[in-house]
């Protein structure tokens, strides 16, 4: 074969080569771009579920240590009134246990911790001093505050809520995140929290806590050890290489990962997912190249066979379609295994909306059902007392006794109105509209609860005091009747079945306050119930809604007095305590 003879037969094998080698490289790229961009958008989707996670987990905590605030346990035990510190620790471990709260303790204004959930653990930190901390000092100076660090005693890295009480004390909530973490871990991929400044607080390799993600200066370094407040060399630069392709690599690793970010207001940084492409798109990206690198050959090859052999064209032509056949099928089939993949994961996120569509209207329904049984307990008395008062009536009406049937009829009249002004009061309750309080008097009150009462007591022996008409307290008639009837409705049916039932009611009188208390000889309320008698739902009667005291105590409450359970040597002792003007 002479020279020019091999140059016109193979000399345009070097480009074809290149040319080939050229096609494959770019569908690669453009393969690879293209799942990356998939990846992206998933991984997008799986960052902010996993944010919402952390989200959710710091916002069922965070209103916890403002509540706790004014809660008249905590203001005994910073008062150092007997027994009170040893109430709150149990508290504050029952409480823990119930919400997952890593801790929840109270810190006395001079910054030493008094009560803690965790006072029967060697690490407890009851007698420590907290004085030091940001979130006790933030929480005093502004009312609350917030800060994550180590725990002076457990050296376990959480986030600390506070929240000042009104003696000038901090109550703390800390949340511990390794379930959280462990959550991330388990998803897959390498999830971490960085605040302002990049160092790494919450994250699914524990390793990486507290590495920063950027080089820090002085005064980043030393705001970052001032929040963590802790005497070790820490924040130390975690060096997240560039790959190609716009990815990053971790040191001493070879494997490339896409990287996703999330600005999060709640901690005051991002959230990133580090998402590894080397088992996802590499191979994709790898087949798309054969695939193409092929194509490109047995087009060359195709071309080459027609010019070399005509005969032979058809067959080698043949050939070629058969192979692009059989690579259109594969990429074919790939193609459609990816898109059956994305459908799934949109009718998954479909169905993940209407689960918490379901949730909201589960909510919505939930507080319908408390409105309305808050409805049906409070105007229950009355109607029950304008049925007696009618069948009573009936009786006397057949009698001939019409002056008595008079007054049945107004006592019916004044019960109507009294349902009206309630279902108004419950409206003004909805609305959060507590109404304005005025002098009422007492006697007037009691009389009014009377009156729905009256046909009830007959079957007790009741006594009650003489009440001057000019005895007035700070107040609202019918919402303080209403109080009056539901006690006396719990001190009837308490007396169910007792022999030789009593109910009296008690006046004591102070220069600015006058307290009434109702007594009954029944069994009593059970210890269990006693410390949760004010919590909605709690109840020992299997007919009972549980919401009578809840009502009673914040109507109380609204009028500037209280509600309590007070020991009794038999039965039980309400104590209804109100203002004077």
């Amino acid at each position: 074969m002479t020279k020019r003879h091999f140059l016109r037969r193979f000399g345009w094998l070097p480009i074809a080569l290149v040319v080939t080698l050229a096609i494959s490289l770019l569908a690669g790229h453009l393969a690879e771009q293209r799942e990356l961009d998939s990846l992206r958008q998933s991984g997008r989707t799986d960052l902010q579920l996993r944010q919402d996670l952390l989200d959710s987990e710091i916002a069922r905590y965070r209103l916890l240590p403002l509540a706790l605030a004014d809660d008249r346990d905590v203001g005994a035990a910073m008062a150092q009134q007997p027994g009170a510190i040893d109430a709150l620790n149990r508290k504050f471990e029952r409480l823990a246990k119930a919400t997952g709260a890593a801790a929840i303790y109270a810190i006395l204004p001079d910054g030493e911790a008094i009560a803690a959930s965790n006072w029967r653990e060697p690490t407890s930190f009851v007698g420590a001093s907290y004085s030091f901390r940001n979130y006790f000092i933030d929480a005093v100076k502004n009312g609350e505050g917030s800060q994550f660090t180590l725990g002076t005693m457990s050296q376990k890295p959480g986030l600390y809520l506070s929240g000042r009480t009104q003696s000038g004390g901090v109550i703390v909530v800390k949340i511990d995140f390794r379930e959280i973490e462990r959550q991330w871990r388990v998803a897959g991929g390498i999830t971490y929290a960085a605040d302002a400044q990049g160092v790494i607080i919450i994250t699914s390799r524990p390793e990486w806590r507290f590495r920063a993600t950027r080089s820090l200066s002085r005064e980043e370094l030393a705001q970052f050890r001032s929040q963590i407040q802790d005497n070790k060399q820490r924040a130390a630069l975690l060096r997240l290489r560039n790959a190609p392709g716009g990815l990053v690599s971790l040191p001493g690793n070879k494997e490339r990962f896409l990287q996703v970010s999330l600005e999060d207001k709640t901690i005051g940084g991002t959230i990133n997912l580090l998402i590894p492409v080397s088992n996802k798109v590499e191979p994709i990206a790898n087949y798309v190249r054969l695939a193409a690198g092929l194509l490109a050959a047995v087009f060359f090859a195709a071309l080459w066979g027609w010019r070399e052999r005509a005969q032979r064209r058809a067959e080698r032509m043949a050939t070629a379609e058969a192979r692009n056949t059989e690579l259109e099928q594969a990429v074919t089939q790939r193609t459609a295994a990816l898109e059956h993949a994305m459908e799934e994961r949109v009718a998954s996120e479909k169905r993940a909306a209407e689960l918490r569509e379901g949730l909201r209207q589960a909510n919505r329904l939930a507080t319908l059902g408390q409105v309305t049984a808050s409805v049906a307990h409070e105007t229950a008395q009355p109607v029950a007392a304008i049925r007696n008062y009618a069948n009573n009536g009936e009786t006397l009406l057949e009698r001939g006794e019409v002056e008595q049937v008079r007054g049945n009829l107004q006592a019916i009249a004044r019960l109507t109105e009294r349902i009206g002004a309630v279902t108004s009061e419950l409206r003004g309750f909805a609305r959060k509209n507590p109404g304005v309080l005025r002098s009422v008097s007492l006697a007037e009150v009691v009389d009014g609860a009377l009156l729905i009462m009256r046909e009830q007591l007959s079957a007790v022996t009741f006594t009650s005091p003489a009440i001057s008409p000019d005895l007035m307290v700070m107040a609202g008639k019918v919402r303080l009747e209403q109080v009056l009837v539901n006690i006396l409705q719990n001190a009837l049916e308490a007396l169910d079945g007792v022999p030789n039932p009593k109910i009296s009611v008690m006046l004591d009188k102070a220069d600015d306050h006058v307290a009434l208390e109702i007594r009954d000889n029944g069994p009593g309320v059970a210890p269990d119930i006693a410390r949760d008698l004010f919590t909605p739902f709690v109840t020992s009667r299997a007919s009972g809604l549980g919401l009578g005291l809840v009502i009673a105590h914040d109507i109380m409450v609204d009028f500037g007095g209280s509600l309590r359970l007070i020991p009794s040597a038999q039965g039980a002792c309400f104590r209804m305590e109100l203002k004077r003007p």
